[in-house]
């Protein structure tokens, strides 16, 4: 990745709108600021991130006034609650333009979480829709929707917020619509959609093909193909990936915008005597490359293994307790800078949670993480 002047945060986060009407004891940057770094150094609630302020107030106040002191914790928890949350999720994206330039040919996974306990009275738990790019080790921007269910509206506002072109889109089954693929292709992206039964008649179709080419029972139809072995604690898997562009035979591939083949992914896991085959379906534009597809597909589950599951265990996102309006979305977000920042941090080779730990006892450390926000 190219290196890029990172934006400043008033560049990136200058034009949010601050939600309190009356002229607050505390700028909202400063309150961003503390946020952010209290965060990095192993915060996980607005206690805290009050707490730890209190605490760093000497350091902070080389990087800002804090004329007022540090924000009490009921300040955080009512500011971050009332900031507009898709404003300032435009400003994420924004910054996280600034890290990263071009996506071209680089795979970039879209999938959803549950933020677990961010439900209140009423409502259940908020769900986010994230789009992540492996190779850059980047969270590039997400949505909220109430509900898992309704990933399928939340994906097309996802990707009208965020600059695709030339980037190879994954997502699972539940993005596989005609619209989204759509997008995608209008977009200047590519696509790797996974196939299940809620597009049955698609799914049937791809099942049947790929059982056909297996029995050898087809001679006019072109296949390609590559497999992988890998050696993993005592677990032999075999993926073989199978790829083919001669689609006229599917009544679907009109309803597909920019689809130009279709795969069949076999995992053959083996541990000891035992053994199981899973086989999964999908429909892409791009071309008959059974490497590329399978290193596609593939790299789709980074976003559970990369971002996902560090929001988790590194941060503690589905203990998060902050609820009240936006505040767990716009937690969520802060999450997301500093898991930014610790990726592009290559200083220190530990995972998130020691770098957390590392930041919260070591001031330069900290000051030279945070340098990619620009403090000053």
């Amino acid at each position: 990745m190219e290196e890029v002047e990172p934006l400043s945060v008033e560049d990136a986060f200058g034009d949010l709108k601050d939600p309190r009407s009356r002229s607050p004891e505390h700028a909202l940057s400063e309150l961003l600021v503390v946020a952010i770094a209290a965060i990095l150094s192993g915060a996980d609630s607005w206690v805290g991130i009050a707490t730890w302020g209190e605490a760093k107030i000497e350091w902070l106040r080389q990087y800002l006034k804090l004329a007022n002191g540090v924000p009490s914790h009921d300040t955080f928890g009512r500011v971050f609650s009332m900031l507009d949350a898709k404003h300032f999720e435009a400003c994420f994206m924004r910054w996280v333009g600034g890290l990263c330039q071009g996506l071209e040919g680089k795979v970039v996974a879209i999938d959803g979480k549950t933020v677990r306990r961010s439900h209140r009275l009423g409502q259940g738990a908020i769900h986010l829709v994230s789009a992540y790019c492996g190779a850059l080790r980047v969270s590039l921007g997400q949505v909220k929707t109430e509900a898992k269910s309704n990933e399928i509206t939340a994906i097309p506002e996802l990707l009208e917020a965020l600059l695709l072109k030339g980037a190879v889109v994954t997502i699972d089954a539940m993005g596989c619509q005609t619209a989204i693929a759509q997008k995608f292709v209008q977009g200047g992206a590519d696509y790797v959609l996974a196939v299940k039964d809620n597009q049955p008649d698609l799914c049937e179709a791809l099942r049947e093909l790929f059982a056909a080419h297996d029995a050898r029972g087809l001679k006019t139809v072109r296949f390609g193909e590559h497999t992988e072995i890998g050696k993993d604690h005592g677990r032999i898997e075999t993926r073989r990936c199978v790829v083919s562009e001669d689609i006229q035979w599917l009544v679907q591939r009109e309803r597909w915008c920019g689809l130009r083949s279709v795969a069949m992914i076999e995992s053959t896991r083996q541990i000891g005597e035992h053994s199981s085959t899973e086989r999964r379906y999908y429909i892409s534009s791009l071309g008959a490359d059974a490497k590329r597809l399978g290193e596609a597909i593939r790299g789709h589950w980074a976003i559970e293994n990369s971002m996902h599951w560090v929001l988790d265990v590194a941060f503690g996102e589905d203990q998060c307790r902050a609820r009240a309006k936006n505040a767990a979305q716009n937690f969520a977000i802060l999450r997301r800078i500093v898991i930014n920042l610790l990726r592009a941090d290559l200083t220190t080779k530990v995972g998130a949670k020691t770098k957390r730990l590392k930041a919260s006892a070591d001031d330069r450390y900290r000051a030279h993480i945070l340098g990619l926000v620009a403090l000053r």
